[in-house]
């Protein structure tokens, strides 16, 4: 098996990064890969999960996480397996008097005639400097500033469209391509099992793969996961509690050898100086 070998149908985990956590359910149709247009969120603790996927005769399906469901529906509805049903009428066109626009401007509403400002205005308070050339420099203009009295572009308010229709909806027919396959669920004969697996840290481990057609004995299977779950988060628990009174103990243990260096320099420097005995001359 590689990367680009065929198969019916790909289900489990997937977890890359903070941002996929999801579960992958995808159906071969055709030959095609065809993906499951809901977001199915995984497990992405360290404790055993159990992933169940059922396809049903009446062409639904669920899935499950210890053994519990979390989603469901309509295989025609969730993939796209089939040609849509219903498609839009290629020959109807919106008429052309169809008004969608909910309002409209007011025809009597009138522009003020002291709304015109210029956006900005000559620095009132700017004066020419002192040292200013008109032959060197030429005409001084003063900097200019937003102007406080500019209101911008003028627009008249709007009303209600009294002509408005709401928005055109395009008529939709029978897709002439569609036709209904009763047994959908059915996928050819499944001889194999695989694993397609990418990862960069080791520890996951997978075990227990199950194909059946009996539902009951499916979940049966798993009845003793909660009992497996609770054994593992007791020993999480053990070996977290473990692992912080080590590291604590690596800090007493670092803080001490600190106050310990902190002493030896205290008594270097509170040493006496021994001077040695000259004879006088």
């Amino acid at each position: 098996m590689h990367g680009d070998s065929p198969y019916r149908i790909m289900f489990g985990p997937d977890i890359c990064g903070p941002g996929t956590k999801k579960v992958h359910v995808i159906l071969n149709k055709d030959g095609k890969n065809v993906l499951i247009n809901k977001d199915i969120r995984c497990k992405d603790d360290v404790y055993t999960h159990a992933y169940t996927l059922i396809i049903h005769p009446d062409n639904t399906y669920e899935v499950l996480i210890d053994g519990e469901k979390v989603e469901g529906g309509e295989l025609e509805s969730d993939w796209e397996l089939l040609p849509p049903r219903k498609i839009k009428d290629p020959e109807a066109k919106k008429p052309e008097d169809w008004d969608d626009r909910a309002t409209i401007p007011d025809p009597d509403d009138k522009k003020p005639e002291d709304w015109d400002k210029p956006e900005h205005i000559p620095d009132p308070e700017a004066t020419k400097p002192d040292d200013w050339d008109d032959e060197m420099d030429g005409e001084w203009e003063p900097p200019m500033i937003d102007n406080p009295e500019y209101k911008g572009e003028w627009a008249p308010k709007q009303i209600d469209n009294p002509a408005y229709k709401g928005p055109w909806v395009h008529p939709e027919i029978d897709n002439p391509e569609y036709n209904p396959v009763p047994d959908l669920y059915a996928q050819k004969e499944i001889c194999g099992v695989g694993l397609d697996l990418w990862q960069v840290k080791s520890g996951t481990i997978f075990d227990n793969i199950l194909v059946t057609d009996d539902v009951e004995y499916a979940k049966q299977a798993i009845a003793d996961l909660k009992e497996t779950q609770e054994g593992e988060k007791k020993a999480k628990e053990v070996i977290d509690k473990a692992e912080a009174e080590k590291a604590g103990a690596s800090d007493d243990k670092k803080d001490g050898a600190d106050d310990e260096d902190d002493d030896d320099d205290d008594d270097a420097d509170h040493e006496p100086q021994v001077v040695e005995d000259h004879d006088e001359l």
